[in-house]
Protein backbone atom coordinates (compact mmCIF):
# COMPACT_ATOMS: atom_id res chain seq x y z
CA UNK A 1 0.00 0.00 0.00
CA UNK A 2 1.40 3.08 -0.93
CA UNK A 3 2.07 5.67 1.82
CA UNK A 4 5.14 4.24 3.85
CA UNK A 5 6.98 7.62 2.83
CA UNK A 6 5.06 10.08 1.42
CA UNK A 7 7.54 13.67 -0.33
CA UNK A 8 5.62 16.61 -0.06
CA UNK A 9 6.77 19.50 -2.90
CA UNK A 10 5.79 22.51 -0.95
CA UNK A 11 6.04 26.19 -2.30
CA UNK A 12 5.35 28.98 0.00
CA UNK A 13 1.67 29.35 -1.85
CA UNK A 14 -1.67 27.88 -1.38
CA UNK A 15 -0.67 25.02 -3.15
CA UNK A 16 1.82 24.02 -1.25
CA UNK A 17 -0.24 24.76 2.16
CA UNK A 18 -2.88 22.19 0.33
CA UNK A 19 -0.01 19.39 -0.83
CA UNK A 20 1.24 19.04 3.10
CA UNK A 21 -2.45 19.55 4.58
CA UNK A 22 -2.54 16.49 2.28
CA UNK A 23 0.52 14.86 2.72
CA UNK A 24 0.46 15.19 6.42
CA UNK A 25 -2.70 13.50 6.55
CA UNK A 26 -2.14 10.10 4.40
CA UNK A 27 0.86 9.65 6.34
CA UNK A 28 -1.09 9.78 9.88
CA UNK A 29 -3.36 7.31 8.40
CA UNK A 30 -0.66 5.29 6.94
CA UNK A 31 1.90 5.75 10.29
CA UNK A 32 4.41 5.89 7.18
CA UNK A 33 7.55 8.45 6.85
CA UNK A 34 7.17 12.42 5.96
CA UNK A 35 9.34 14.20 4.09
CA UNK A 36 8.88 17.95 2.62
CA UNK A 37 11.07 19.09 -0.46
CA UNK A 38 11.70 22.58 -1.26
CA UNK A 39 13.08 22.87 -5.02
CA UNK A 40 15.17 25.71 -6.40
CA UNK A 41 16.87 26.23 -9.52
CA UNK A 42 20.48 26.48 -10.10
CA UNK A 43 22.47 29.21 -9.95
CA UNK A 44 19.72 31.20 -7.43
CA UNK A 45 21.36 31.86 -4.23
CA UNK A 46 18.58 33.97 -3.23
CA UNK A 47 15.60 31.52 -4.28
CA UNK A 48 17.90 28.95 -2.43
CA UNK A 49 17.47 30.71 1.05
CA UNK A 50 13.37 31.46 0.32
CA UNK A 51 13.60 27.47 -0.33
CA UNK A 52 14.63 27.09 3.53
CA UNK A 53 12.56 29.36 4.66
CA UNK A 54 9.48 27.96 2.69
CA UNK A 55 10.76 24.56 5.08
CA UNK A 56 10.95 26.41 7.95
CA UNK A 57 7.33 27.41 7.80
CA UNK A 58 6.29 23.95 6.46
CA UNK A 59 8.08 22.75 10.57
CA UNK A 60 5.97 25.27 12.09
CA UNK A 61 2.28 24.21 9.93
CA UNK A 62 3.10 20.48 10.87
CA UNK A 63 4.10 21.14 14.14
CA UNK A 64 4.74 18.22 15.95
CA UNK A 65 4.14 15.98 13.58
CA UNK A 66 7.76 14.36 12.74
CA UNK A 67 9.14 14.81 9.47
CA UNK A 68 12.25 15.29 7.22
CA UNK A 69 13.32 18.82 5.28
CA UNK A 70 15.14 18.79 2.42
CA UNK A 71 15.83 22.10 0.23
CA UNK A 72 16.74 20.72 -3.35
CA UNK A 73 18.35 22.56 -6.56
CA UNK A 74 17.24 21.07 -9.98
CA UNK A 75 16.19 22.59 -13.21
CA UNK A 76 12.43 21.68 -12.73
CA UNK A 77 10.54 21.29 -9.38
CA UNK A 78 8.61 18.07 -10.98
CA UNK A 79 11.82 16.95 -12.33
CA UNK A 80 13.47 17.62 -8.79
CA UNK A 81 10.93 15.92 -6.53
CA UNK A 82 10.87 12.48 -8.94
CA UNK A 83 14.77 12.51 -8.31
CA UNK A 84 14.50 13.03 -4.08
CA UNK A 85 11.46 10.34 -4.42
CA UNK A 86 14.24 8.11 -6.20
CA UNK A 87 16.44 8.34 -3.71
CA UNK A 88 15.08 8.60 -0.22
CA UNK A 89 12.92 5.66 -1.48
CA UNK A 90 9.32 7.40 -1.35
CA UNK A 91 6.46 5.84 -2.70
CA UNK A 92 4.23 8.79 -3.12
CA UNK A 93 4.31 12.30 -3.87
CA UNK A 94 2.23 14.74 -3.29
CA UNK A 95 1.38 17.93 -4.94
CA UNK A 96 -0.93 20.80 -4.94
CA UNK A 97 -2.80 22.78 -7.61
CA UNK A 98 -1.24 25.84 -9.62
CA UNK A 99 -2.58 29.23 -8.79
CA UNK A 100 -5.61 30.51 -10.30
CA UNK A 101 -7.14 27.53 -11.22
CA UNK A 102 -11.10 26.55 -10.07
CA UNK A 103 -11.74 26.41 -5.91
CA UNK A 104 -12.40 22.44 -5.44
CA UNK A 105 -11.04 21.51 -8.38
CA UNK A 106 -7.58 20.32 -9.15
CA UNK A 107 -5.13 23.01 -11.91
CA UNK A 108 -2.38 21.31 -13.51
CA UNK A 109 1.14 23.98 -13.43
CA UNK A 110 4.25 22.65 -14.97
CA UNK A 111 5.16 20.63 -11.93
CA UNK A 112 2.33 18.23 -11.42
CA UNK A 113 2.63 17.96 -15.40
CA UNK A 114 6.04 17.04 -15.40
CA UNK A 115 5.37 14.04 -12.34
CA UNK A 116 1.76 13.19 -14.64
CA UNK A 117 4.08 12.23 -17.52
CA UNK A 118 7.79 10.69 -15.93
CA UNK A 119 7.56 10.07 -12.00
CA UNK A 120 8.73 6.75 -11.05
CA UNK A 121 6.53 6.96 -8.25
CA UNK A 122 2.68 7.25 -7.46
CA UNK A 123 1.79 10.69 -7.77
CA UNK A 124 -1.13 12.31 -5.57
CA UNK A 125 -2.72 15.95 -6.22
CA UNK A 126 -4.88 17.76 -4.16
CA UNK A 127 -7.66 20.31 -5.44
CA UNK A 128 -7.40 23.65 -4.51
CA UNK A 129 -8.91 24.73 -1.36
CA UNK A 130 -8.58 21.26 0.03
CA UNK A 131 -9.05 20.01 3.66
CA UNK A 132 -8.25 16.61 4.59
CA UNK A 133 -10.73 14.82 6.99
CA UNK A 134 -8.83 12.81 9.83
CA UNK A 135 -9.42 9.71 7.59
CA UNK A 136 -10.40 8.81 4.09
CA UNK A 137 -13.38 7.64 3.26
CA UNK A 138 -13.52 5.48 0.55
CA UNK A 139 -11.11 4.61 -2.63
CA UNK A 140 -12.51 5.08 -5.98
CA UNK A 141 -10.96 3.11 -9.05
CA UNK A 142 -11.60 4.42 -12.34
CA UNK A 143 -11.45 1.29 -14.01
CA UNK A 144 -11.54 0.63 -17.81
CA UNK A 145 -11.14 -2.99 -18.85
CA UNK A 146 -6.98 -3.53 -19.36
CA UNK A 147 -4.23 -5.20 -17.92
CA UNK A 148 -2.99 -1.69 -15.65
CA UNK A 149 -6.20 -1.41 -14.22
CA UNK A 150 -6.72 -5.28 -13.58
CA UNK A 151 -3.35 -4.91 -11.66
CA UNK A 152 -4.78 -1.44 -10.06
CA UNK A 153 -8.10 -3.38 -8.61
CA UNK A 154 -6.01 -6.01 -7.04
CA UNK A 155 -3.89 -3.03 -5.21
CA UNK A 156 -6.42 -0.79 -4.32
CA UNK A 157 -8.55 -3.49 -3.33
CA UNK A 158 -5.77 -4.76 -0.81
CA UNK A 159 -5.51 -1.09 0.16
CA UNK A 160 -9.27 -0.70 0.93
CA UNK A 161 -8.95 -3.82 3.34
CA UNK A 162 -6.04 -2.67 5.07
CA UNK A 163 -7.93 1.16 5.78
CA UNK A 164 -10.95 -0.47 6.68
CA UNK A 165 -12.65 1.75 3.88
CA UNK A 166 -15.32 0.58 1.21
CA UNK A 167 -13.89 0.42 -2.62
CA UNK A 168 -15.36 1.76 -5.52
CA UNK A 169 -14.70 1.20 -8.97
CA UNK A 170 -16.26 3.23 -11.59
CA UNK A 171 -16.18 3.60 -15.22
CA UNK A 172 -17.20 6.52 -17.91
CA UNK A 173 -19.86 5.90 -20.50
CA UNK A 174 -19.61 8.48 -22.90
CA UNK A 175 -22.30 7.33 -24.67
CA UNK A 176 -19.31 6.22 -27.62
CA UNK A 177 -19.25 2.27 -26.22
CA UNK A 178 -21.71 -0.48 -25.91
CA UNK A 179 -23.34 0.23 -22.60
CA UNK A 180 -23.57 -3.59 -21.59
CA UNK A 181 -19.98 -4.48 -22.34
CA UNK A 182 -18.60 -1.70 -19.98
CA UNK A 183 -21.11 -3.45 -17.35
CA UNK A 184 -19.80 -6.54 -17.87
CA UNK A 185 -16.68 -5.56 -17.79
CA UNK A 186 -16.73 -3.73 -14.78
CA UNK A 187 -18.97 -7.06 -13.21
CA UNK A 188 -15.34 -8.82 -14.19
CA UNK A 189 -13.00 -6.41 -11.99
CA UNK A 190 -15.70 -6.39 -8.93
CA UNK A 191 -15.23 -10.26 -9.20
CA UNK A 192 -11.58 -10.14 -9.48
CA UNK A 193 -11.66 -7.36 -6.38
CA UNK A 194 -13.18 -10.08 -4.59
CA UNK A 195 -11.59 -13.33 -5.52
CA UNK A 196 -7.91 -11.36 -4.84
CA UNK A 197 -8.81 -9.67 -1.40
CA UNK A 198 -12.40 -10.94 0.02
CA UNK A 199 -13.40 -7.24 -0.50
CA UNK A 200 -17.08 -6.78 -1.96
CA UNK A 201 -16.80 -3.57 -4.20
CA UNK A 202 -19.00 -1.14 -5.31
CA UNK A 203 -19.58 -0.73 -9.37
CA UNK A 204 -20.98 2.63 -10.97
CA UNK A 205 -21.12 3.13 -14.52
CA UNK A 206 -20.74 7.15 -14.63
CA UNK A 207 -23.08 8.43 -17.61
CA UNK A 208 -22.29 11.49 -19.83
CA UNK A 209 -21.80 12.86 -23.39
CA UNK A 210 -18.17 14.08 -21.76
CA UNK A 211 -15.94 13.11 -19.12
CA UNK A 212 -17.25 16.67 -17.14
CA UNK A 213 -20.67 15.51 -17.08
CA UNK A 214 -20.00 11.65 -16.27
CA UNK A 215 -18.20 12.67 -13.22
CA UNK A 216 -20.53 15.39 -12.31
CA UNK A 217 -23.28 12.45 -12.63
CA UNK A 218 -20.93 10.53 -9.58
CA UNK A 219 -20.94 11.21 -6.22
CA UNK A 220 -18.16 12.48 -4.57
CA UNK A 221 -18.49 12.63 -0.55
CA UNK A 222 -15.51 13.88 1.69
CA UNK A 223 -12.73 11.47 2.31
CA UNK A 224 -13.24 10.13 -0.89
CA UNK A 225 -10.26 9.30 -2.70
CA UNK A 226 -9.77 8.64 -7.06
CA UNK A 227 -7.13 6.67 -7.93
CA UNK A 228 -6.26 6.13 -11.62
CA UNK A 229 -3.69 3.70 -13.58
CA UNK A 230 -1.39 5.09 -16.06
CA UNK A 231 -1.73 4.58 -19.74
CA UNK A 232 -0.47 1.72 -21.70
CA UNK A 233 1.64 4.18 -22.99
CA UNK A 234 3.58 4.74 -19.89
CA UNK A 235 7.18 3.47 -19.60
CA UNK A 236 7.64 0.71 -17.16
CA UNK A 237 7.49 1.88 -13.67
CA UNK A 238 6.84 5.44 -14.68
CA UNK A 239 3.33 7.59 -14.39
CA UNK A 240 2.12 8.37 -17.51
CA UNK A 241 -1.55 9.68 -17.60
CA UNK A 242 -4.16 9.47 -20.82
CA UNK A 243 -6.06 11.81 -22.59
CA UNK A 244 -9.55 10.54 -21.03
CA UNK A 245 -8.02 10.18 -17.64
CA UNK A 246 -6.52 13.02 -17.51
CA UNK A 247 -10.00 15.02 -18.25
CA UNK A 248 -10.85 13.57 -15.03
CA UNK A 249 -8.49 14.21 -12.71
CA UNK A 250 -9.62 17.67 -13.87
CA UNK A 251 -12.69 17.50 -12.75
CA UNK A 252 -12.35 15.73 -9.63
CA UNK A 253 -13.54 17.31 -6.45
CA UNK A 254 -11.04 14.67 -4.41
CA UNK A 255 -7.49 14.16 -4.50
CA UNK A 256 -6.39 12.01 -7.32
CA UNK A 257 -3.58 9.50 -7.20
CA UNK A 258 -2.20 7.71 -10.53
CA UNK A 259 -0.03 4.67 -10.43
CA UNK A 260 3.57 4.00 -12.08
CA UNK A 261 2.93 1.71 -14.78
CA UNK A 262 4.03 -1.96 -13.09
CA UNK A 263 2.91 -0.89 -9.72
CA UNK A 264 3.05 -3.08 -7.09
Amino acid sequence: MIGAHVIVGYTGDAGGRDALALGSAITRVTGGELTVAAVYPPGSPGQAVEAQANLAHAAGELGEQPAEYIAFESRGAGRGLAVVASRIKADLIVAGSAEGGQHGRIAIGSTADHLLHLSPEAVMLAPSGYLPPEEPSRLTLAYVHRPQCDEAVERVAQAALRLGVPLRLITLDLRTEDPGRLRDDLALAVRLAWESTGIEAEAEVAEGFDVAAAMANVEWPPGDLLVCASSEDAQPHRVFLGEVAMKALRAASCPVTVLPRGFS
